[in-house]
């Protein structure tokens, strides 16, 4: 499958939302992404197909050297299609050239392939958060990736 990476858009916002409702038990709105376009310490990146079609997306928030992923998602029809790969390749990859120390996420700890791909792409492990879901409520396991720092000129 072809598809390209590039920033998050306006003419996003309705399929994010939709992507939200199918993936999430507690969604977000397409409020939330438009904040997001404007918000200085994010980067949303979503997947894109030769078409137009939204395949899915990363959100990414940092401060000083911290990089959080707040909400990776991949459209039911696209998965393992290296879309989620590429997504998380060029958030690493932003985090390196921008100087971040690591990027962490939360995951279900019931979400074992979500898990496998993390550790894949080199997050280990670090804490578990009791209760951190809802509907149904459950732990997530913290995962976190250390980053190669470049030199910031």
């Amino acid at each position: 499958m072809n598809f390209r990476v590039l920033p998050m858009q306006q003419r996003h916002l309705p399929e994010l939302a939709h992507l939200e409702q199918i993936c999430f038990s507690d969604p977000w709105s397409a409020d939330a992404f438009s904040y997001e376009l404007v918000n200085p310490g994010a980067r949303f990146r979503v997947a894109e197909s030769e078409d137009g079609q939204l395949l899915g997306y990363l959100g990414l928030h940092f401060v000083l050297d911290e990089g959080y992923i707040a909400n990776i998602a991949t459209a039911p029809g696209a998965r393992r299609m290296g879309v989620a790969s590429a997504l998380i390749e060029d958030a690493v990859a932003f985090g390196e050239e921008t100087g971040l120390s690591f990027l962490t996420l939360e995951v279900r700890m019931s979400n074992i392939p979500a898990q496998n791909l993390y550790r894949k792409y080199g997050f280990s492990e670090v804490g578990i958060r009791k209760n951190y879901y809802q509907e149904p409520r459950e732990d997530a396991l913290l995962m976190t990736r250390q980053l190669k720092r470049e030199e910031v000129k």
